[in-house]
């Protein structure tokens, strides 16, 4: 854990230095990870194991940990990521037992007062010493989660973004204003706020998740790291293009842009294919699968009809995510093509995120150092 005497020697943080391409870990703190999967020993997202993956990834050179906020589960017979650890609590956790690592917490805008989790962050940003926590908003689509909390979900796509908004400058304010202030908006009406302390340099990063129009334009507007799902490593590069562009001529704004991935790799491709045969096709809860694109088909705008209609099997080996299969150069391959393709950094996901993330940490990040695309860690 840094130390006090440390914290005040910090001036940069880490994961936004734009050195090289950033490696982080998504959604370990939900049960079954990315992968809707039967399989016995299937992610459980236990506390103990989250503290051995966040300690090897901090050892080997991970950059940062992304979790999901979620509330129900997405049914079938694993009721996919019915087990999960709050992002919060699971943050505070983390930075308190790593060194290095950057750590965001996952937070929905309707289910979390933003002068809460203004405070919330910057108590955060000091266990991490002032370099290491970050903040993901998430602007909600889950219409059956929203359910289960006794809140309403705005089918307007826009009015829920323009809540998001409202509720970012809430945070931001909070963050920035040296006193006492009020706030009048649409939604918020605050007199007499105020919140210490504040977070290193009135600010921790933030990033977004957007894959429509409205949520990338609301991650250009106010993220530091625009994250967004792609099918392909060509069709991202289109779409980092636009993001980037966006982001300069309408709000004067340079961005990062991530995407997401899961891997399979193994020595050989042959033994790669095999367990992705065996876990995400022959063992896939196709119960949660479809239940899951379902939602994603009625309440969100991450993936087109098109999309939805051809990705069945990549829903299952990992929620939609790019897969990255096959030996540690065909892994370093595909990450490499990404990086060409204009992403400054992704996350990635495994069935086993300690056994798999060690072999990962072996093989194929000294290729992507190789290669130079990554900076020794």
């Amino acid at each position: 854990m840094t130390t006090e005497t440390e914290q005040d020697k910090i001036v940069t943080r880490q994961i936004l230095d734009g050195k090289d391409f950033k490696l982080g870990l998504f959604s370990s703190n939900c049960s079954g990870g990315l992968a809707v999967t039967k399989i016995e020993e299937r992610w459980g997202a236990t506390w103990g194991e989250n503290l051995r993956m966040a300690q090897l990834a901090d050892k080997i050179g991970i950059d940062f940990l992304l979790p999901i906020a979620r509330w129900i589960g997405y049914k079938g017979d694993t009721n996919f990521h019915g087990s999960v650890l709050d992002p919060i609590v699971w943050a505070a956790a983390i930075l308190s037992s790593t060194e290095r690592i950057s750590v965001f917490s996952t937070v929905h805008t309707a289910f979390n007062h933003p002068m809460v989790t203004a405070k919330q962050m910057a108590t955060l940003d000091q266990l991490g010493g002032g370099s290491r926590a970050g903040l993901n908003i998430v602007a909600g689509w889950n219409q059956p989660e929203y359910e289960a909390m006794g809140a309403l979900l705005d089918h307007e796509h826009d009015a829920r973004y323009e809540f998001a908004q409202e509720w970012c400058n809430v945070v931001l304010k909070a963050w920035e204003e040296p006193g006492i202030f009020d706030v009048e908006n649409k939604h918020f009406k605050l007199r007499g706020a105020e919140s210490e302390p504040k977070p290193h340099g009135n600010r921790v990063p933030i990033l977004n998740a957007g894959s429509s129009g409205q949520g990338r334009a609301y991650a250009a507007r106010n993220s530091d790291f625009v994250f967004t799902i792609v099918p392909d490593a060509e069709t991202g590069a289109q779409i980092v293009s636009t993001v980037k562009a966006q982001a300069r001529e309408h709000f004067n704004r340079e961005v990062g842009v991530f995407t997401l991935g899961h891997v399979v790799c193994r020595p050989t491709r042959a033994e790669a294919e095999e367990y992705l045969e065996y876990y995400a096709r022959e063992n896939a809860d196709w119960g949660a699968v479809d239940y899951l694109m379902t939602l994603q088909g009625m309440h969100a705008q991450s993936f087109t009809p098109e999309m939805l209609a051809t990705m069945r099997d990549r829903f299952a080996s990992g929620h939609g995510s790019l897969p990255l299969v096959g030996t540690p150069d065909d892994v370093a391959d595909q990450i490499v093509a990404l990086h060409k393709a204009g992403f400054d950094g992704m996350t990635l996901a495994f069935v086993d995120y300690v056994g798999e993330l060690e072999y990962f940490g072996q093989e194929v990040l000294p290729r992507l150092e190789a290669r130079g695309i990554r900076l020794p860690r």
